[in-house]
């Protein structure tokens, strides 16, 4: 977390969420999951703020020029940047990675909107990343709430390692679209745009693993039948975390195979990405 002076810029009071800006309208197209988990807790808190786009290649300067390093590492150790990030003009914070914003949020403004981000609640899902395939996946800064930490890294992981069928729907600025689908092969470290190609049978494949990860993530919304949140009516930052992975899902699947997603495990995944619209305007 970095204390820099903030722009001028920005109005008084009111935070600045830094999201990445693909296809203008960029509020149109916004599809990134991380600044999903953020804009969603800003909206469950009712807090002021408003979004500055940030086009993929300027990412790692406008984190730097904000004094935010790097909130992830590649599997070479190099820095991943990336977003979101928050800047919270009443304080004069900046918070740099989507669960230590929730965090920040919750503990800067407990009382505020629709109450707790992190109530207690047993949150036992478990993803098992391949070892063929390393997603690098952030490490929050902050120690607090652990079994939202734990799930938010499985959830992650378990989203993040189907991302191959969702590649092909990503909105790119057609004006930047070859610098970014490079930078997408570089931080997938394959050769080509190409590589992210899958055959029918691969597509078929990849489709069921991405089902099956999901049957045990499931489960935990089946357990309360009073839905469509885990604990019911009360939704969390856990729902948040799989709701920002929906959106990405709903913005770049093919629309047969997004309704397909909505239908899983007895709409549990639909029934929850229609029940965030509440918290989903973009500011």
């Amino acid at each position: 977390m970095a204390t820099d002076k903030i722009p001028s810029s920005t109005s008084s009071g009111a935070i600045v969420l830094y999201d990445i800006g693909h296809k203008p309208p960029e509020a149109e197209s916004c599809f990134s999951p991380n600044p999903w988990k953020s804009r969603f807790a800003l909206n469950f808190k009712g807090l002021p703020y408003s979004t500055t786009w940030v086009g993929m290649l300027d990412i790692s300067k406008v984190r730097r020029g904000l004094g935010e390093p790097a909130c992830r590492k590649f599997a070479d150790g190099t820095e991943f940047f990336t977003l979101p990030m928050i800047q919270d003009t009443a304080t004069g914070a900046t918070v740099g990675d989507s669960f230590d914003i929730a965090v920040y949020l919750q503990r800067t403004y407990p009382d505020s909107g629709a109450g707790d981000l992190f109530p207690a609640q047993p949150l036992d899902y478990t993803y098992v990343q391949s070892s063929a395939i390393k997603i690098p996946l952030s490490t929050p800064a902050d120690g607090g709430f652990p079994e939202y930490a734990r799930f938010n890294a499985n959830v992650d992981a378990a989203f993040s390692m189907h991302t191959p069928l969702m590649v092909g729907g990503m909105p790119f600025d057609p004006a930047t679209v070859e610098e970014t689908k490079a930078e997408f092969v570089r931080r997938a470290g394959l050769s080509s745009w190409d590589d992210f190609t899958l055959t029918r049978e691969a597509r078929e494949g990849l489709t069921e693993s991405f089902r099956a990860a999901l049957g045990d993530l499931a489960k935990l919304f089946l357990e309360n039948t009073d839905g469509p949140f885990l604990l019911g009516q009360q939704p969390s930052y856990a729902d948040l975390i799989v709701g920002a992975w929906l959106r990405m899902s709903q913005m770049t699947l093919p629309k047969s195979e997004w309704e397909e997603v909505r239908r899983w495990h007895g709409g549990v995944f639909g029934q929850l990405h229609d029940a965030l619209d509440t918290y989903a305007e973009v500011k």
